[in-house]
């Protein structure tokens, strides 16, 4: 179950003491309250805010009780059953939802992030779209909510249904070594569980640290707030708190689960040790349960709105983050404003409440499918057709696109090519610009995964590394280092890596200009340096690309690398060329957006050159004192004449704000070599 669905599935039956009273409208009222933050989090604050963690708690505290119940009365697990009870009941409204997100995004997204939202949408189908964010190393704290997938708050639901998958084991097992052991089932669960909590809540601490943007989605990091939840379940029974300490209690879990998103630096350090702050604030509620005094915070949380919000918590959770995405995309603004965010959630309830009447309720109630297995495979089966089959056309479709204009002679997309003296225009009339729009985002080298016997990369640079390897004896060893913008310049390197037989490394660090630690350098960056420069050292490569300058967007202050000078100096004293290239223009809109906003007049998206660079290279000026240097400037096969077009010889000439495409890239290879005629480190021997 996901958020909101998994405690209505097994309605709360005990509360504070062990008693046994029947449905609990206060645990209903703290979900509706949940769902209220991470929607109004969302919408206006651009935080993350902890409600998530809550329905983790939640979800896995009445998972807990049902399991607990089934198992101590002696009635059989029957796990295919479970899963196949409840998939059934969750899977409908995702369906719902991901048909609508793609219909929207038909009519409102623009074409070159339609793949991705294909792709994710595969990924919260199939539950596993957390781990498709963390691989893609997604900002989810980004402010721009219009530039996130629609579909990224199903890596809730995605950790939540692999929970649902592996607690059930769990819990089996826990009855089995129990009966084989002859030991107290709670017992048990007590010490498998527990076990849990601390290796998970360990991992969660130290993959945070390290690595926070994964350990975001990681469900690995997210199981001990899934244990907390069952281990509450476990105890709950035994504590018999006085009233007047439940009162305080409600109270303050209440006013910590509010505050917890502004006093918490989420961004940085959740879901570490952090989380443990809406974990335990949601518990405390829990505890304090029916206080039955006017002044009991169940009392609020118990009343008629809130109860009935819970029942469209998980609708609105569903519906909230798509109808934020895509508003904010028809309107092309990073932000909904007051009025804007109130309609967003208002149309958000609309969809909710339609979602929960005429799907969720009448499918939770078709008894007809529960009473046999293969019912309720075929209801599955059908939900998973419903998305799979439009999903599965429309990609297709996509990819035969792609593969025909990727098809097209070389004279139909000349792109820097056509810059050159004596070009003769044979570009067809009805030739695609590349690369194609629907693919256009992940225009860029992909090369192979170092090989460690190949390249002596050391273990913590290995996923920064990558290789074109020559065939046999490569002539020339090249090492190309950097951020995102040297990534893309490798793919000019590898074209002559394949001319020339050379083997090529790429080490890329994404956001790192190529310099030691300085005033405005992470930790993280001034590490990469002092690691990549280290064993570049000990390879001793013949030559070093790197961009040795950095742009800003939409403005002539262009810098050197920081400390660039005694970084060619460090290098050209173990004998290795160092190339600088000079970094490109970046731009204050996204030009494929551009593009298919203006595509039958395409001013707006052709800025003024003087605009975007000073006419003076910061390059012009450096002499580092040794011949193993060599400045490399593209600026004007970038943006010929006075401007910088989004369009050259039929090729995108940028992929976003600030990339340069690689098949731009790989256009201006003559133009590269020949401003690297006369480096000795680059000729062929």
């Amino acid at each position: 179950m996901s958020v909101a669905e998994a405690s209505r599935s097994a309605a709360p039956r005990v509360v504070s003491g062990g008693e046994n009273r029947g449905f609990r409208p206060e645990v209903q009222g703290l979900r509706a309250l949940a769902v209220l933050m991470v929607v109004s989090y969302h919408v206006w604050f651009g935080r993350v805010s902890g409600g998530v963690d809550v329905f983790l708690l939640i979800s896995a505290f009445l998972l807990a009780l049902s399991f607990l119940r089934k198992a101590e009365s002696g009635k059989p697990l029957d796990l295919a059953r479970h899963w196949l009870h409840q998939f059934k009941r969750l899977l409908p409204a995702v369906v719902v939802v991901i048909l609508g997100v793609l219909a929207a995004t038909y009519v409102l997204v623009p074409k070159y992030r339609w793949l991705d939202i294909i792709e994710q949408s595969w990924a919260s189908l199939l539950y596993v779209q957390n781990w498709v964010l963390a691989s893609n190393s997604v900002d989810y704290y980004a402010d721009d909510h219009s530039a996130a997938s629609p579909l990224q708050h199903f890596w809730s639901l995605s950790v939540q249904g692999q929970v649902f998958i592996l607690w059930p084991l769990l819990f089996l097992a826990s009855s089995l070594l129990a009966r084989r052991f002859q030991l107290k089932f709670r017992g048990v669960v007590l010490l498998v569980f527990g076990a849990l909590f601390v290796a998970s809540l360990a991992f969660s601490i130290w993959e945070t640290y390290t690595n926070q943007a994964y350990a975001y989605f990681d469900t690995r990091a997210r199981l001990w707030e899934f244990a907390f939840g069952t281990l509450l379940a476990l105890a709950l029974p035994f504590l018999r708190l006085p009233r007047s300490l439940r009162i305080v209690a409600g109270w303050v879990g209440v006013v910590a689960m509010l505050s917890g998103g502004f006093l918490l630096d989420v961004q940085g350090q959740f879901p570490g040790y952090v989380a443990l702050w809406p974990v335990v604030a949601a518990a405390l509620v829990i505890v304090a349960g029916q206080t039955g005094s006017p002044f009991g915070v169940d009392r609020y949380l118990s009343a008629g709105p809130l109860v009935r919000m819970g029942d469209l918590s998980y609708a609105l959770y569903l519906w909230h983050w798509p109808v934020l995405v895509l508003a904010l995309i028809w309107q092309d603004r990073p932000t909904p404003g007051v009025l804007g965010g109130l309609l967003v959630i208002a149309v958000s309830l609309v969809l909710a409440y339609l979602t929960m009447r005429f799907v969720e309720r009448p499918l939770r109630r078709l008894t007809w499918a529960d009473k046999r297995r293969r019912r309720a495979v075929i209801v599955l089966a059908v939900c998973l057709g419903l998305v799979a089959a439009p999903l599965a056309g429309w990609q297709q479709n996509l990819q035969a696109q792609a593969a025909r204009a990727a098809a097209q002679t070389s004279a139909d997309n000349p792109g820097a090519v056509s810059l050159l003296p004596g070009y003769r225009n044979e570009i067809s009339e009805d030739a695609v610009t590349l690369p194609e729009l629907s693919s256009i985002k992940g225009d860029f080298p992909r090369l192979e995964a170092c090989d460690a016997t190949a390249t002596g990369i050391p273990a913590d640079l290995a996923d920064s590394c990558t290789q074109r390897l020559a065939e046999g004896e490569p002539s020339r060893t090249i090492v190309v280092v950097g951020n995102s913008h040297a990534q893309h310049m490798s793919a000019a390197v590898v074209s002559l890596a394949e001319k020339h037989n050379w083997t090529v490394i790429d080490l890329i660090s994404l956001g790192c200009v190529f310099g030691p630690a300085g005033p405005d350098t992470t930790p993280e960056c001034a590490d990469f340096f002092e690691r990549s420069s280290a064993y570049i050292e000990d390879l001793e490569p013949d030559a070093v690309f790197t961009i040795a300058t950095k742009t800003q967007f939409g403005s002539t202050a262009e810098t050197l690398v920081p400390d660039f000078e005694n970084t060619v100096r460090r290098y050209a004293a173990r004998g290795i060329q160092v190339i600088g290239v000079r970094d490109n223009p970046r731009f204050e809109f996204n030009m494929p957006d551009c593009i298919q906003e203006h595509e039958d007049a395409l001013e707006p998206c052709t800025p003024a050159k003087a605009d975007l660079v000073p006419a003076v290279s910061p390059l012009d000026a450096l002499d580092p004192g040794t011949p193993l240097y060599r400045s490399v400037d593209m600026t004007d096969v970038i943006c010929p004449g006075v401007t910088c077009p989004p369009i050259i010889g039929n090729v995108y000439v940028y992929i976003d704000n600030n990339h340069v495409s690689a098949t731009y890239w790989r256009t201006m290879v003559s133009q590269f070599e020949e401003r690297l005629v006369g480096v000795p480190a680059l000729e062929t021997a």
